[in-house]
């Protein structure tokens, strides 16, 4: 008779006992499983929200506000040493080391003008980049896309009483709306957007830029490196990066993450005790039988073996299960606790990770009870038969 049949007999002389620790197993690997596989869906949908925000580095001249008295006059807030952005400027921030990680570079030009007698901001913009920042804009109609095409605003519409499919005049250029971009409470209600350099020409602004916005890919990008590269580009502005819109959630998912680490480090702990006790009542009801294996021939090392193998095959069961429940109760269930937007993919990655925690688990369950199973005496065995 070979070792694996005698593991074999006793797992199914000992269903029972063996089956709670299965369950225990399962129970445990499934709740670290579903915990992990929250967490990182719940970091991938974060940063998926960085990325729809748009715009996550702002770049403004830099400047100097003094206080001062001149000839007995307060003077407050006085700008000194300005500098102003160009339209290369955007170019050059695509030179950074990170430069894979940025998808947009969309450049800006504000001003005010009279729009069909009304005073109206006028933003100028290169469409082709602002697609890429401004992705979470409801439009009513299209986005523009040729330089005799503009955009406005809902409030500037309803001010204009302009539809898409109509036009608008700005200075001696008539431009056709391509479509209203729906109210966001930012700075686009008010404001006319126009192809930059058709602004830039209705302002006197030639090449000038107010701002330039900058969309990186922020799932585990390097956001201060970036920020600190296009400084070292752009010496002469101020670079800024805005993560507010999910600073919050971005946290609280730190937060939960840490959380799912330290509760699936007291489960794997939990597992091993139970894993230890069950085998500690193995060897306990087999003191009879260790004894006949030893009086057989058997050494130590081969009636460790036996406990060792019995654990095994149970671990490994309980971990493919604990995968399977893990995964089941993530995708099913986890999205009414955690609120995720889609639905939660089978990560076949963490199989092999909860195996091998089963495993680690029932191993450090297991070596004091086959060490003792197999350091006991032959003869005070034989006693109880």
């Amino acid at each position: 008779m070979q070792l694996r049949d005698i593991a074999w007999a006793g797992l199914v002389r000992r269903k029972g006992r063996f089956g709670f620790m299965l369950a225990a197993l399962v129970l445990g690997v499934g709740t670290v499983v579903a915990l992990i596989s929250l967490s990182r869906a719940m970091q991938e949908e974060v940063g998926d929200e960085l990325d729809r925000f748009g715009a996550n580095i702002v770049i403004t001249p830099r400047s100097r506000a003094l206080d001062l008295a001149y000839g007995g006059v307060a003077v407050a807030g006085l700008t000194v040493d300005s500098h102003e952005l160009r339209t290369e400027d955007a170019a050059r921030v695509r030179t950074i080391h990170h430069r894979r990680n940025i998808s947009a570079v969309a450049p800006k030009l504000i001003g005010t003008v009279a729009v069909e007698g009304r005073e109206l901001l006028l933003v100028g913009v290169d469409f082709r980049q602002e697609r890429g920042i401004k992705s979470w804009w409801q439009v009513e109609g299209g986005l523009a896309r040729a330089a005799d095409e503009a955009m406005l605003g809902a409030e500037a519409a309803r001010l204009l009483g302009k539809r898409p499919g109509e036009t608008v005049t700005i200075g001696s250029r008539s431009l056709q709306v391509a479509g209203v971009v729906s109210a966001t409470g930012g700075l686009e209600d008010q404001a006319v957007m126009a192809d930059l350099r058709l602004v830039q020409e209705a302002l006197g602004r030639p090449g000038a830029v107010s701002l330039i916005e900058v969309s990186a890919l922020c799932r585990g990008c390097p956001i201060e490196d970036i920020v600190t590269q296009i400084a070292g580009v752009l010496p002469h502005a101020r670079v800024a990066p805005i993560r507010q819109a999910v600073a919050a959630r971005e946290r609280a998912v730190e937060q939960f993450t840490r959380f799912a680490y330290a509760v699936s480090g007291i489960v794997l702990l939990v597992g091993a005790l139970v894993v230890l006790t069950t085998m500690m009542g193995a060897v306990a009801e087999r003191t009879r039988e260790i004894g006949v294996l030893r009086a057989l021939g058997f050494r130590q090392r081969q009636v460790a073996r036996v406990l060792v193998m019995e654990s095994a095959a149970v671990t490994l069961a309980g971990g493919a299960l604990g995968w399977a429940l893990g995964i089941a109760v993530a995708r099913y269930a986890g999205p009414a606790f955690v609120q995720l937007s889609s639905p939660l993919a089978v990560d076949l990655r963490l199989a092999p990770l909860a195996i091998g925690l089963a495993v680690l688990v029932g191993f450090a369950g297991t070596v004091y009870p086959a060490l003792r199973a197999a350091r006991l005496d032959p003869a005070e065995s034989l006693r109880h038969l």
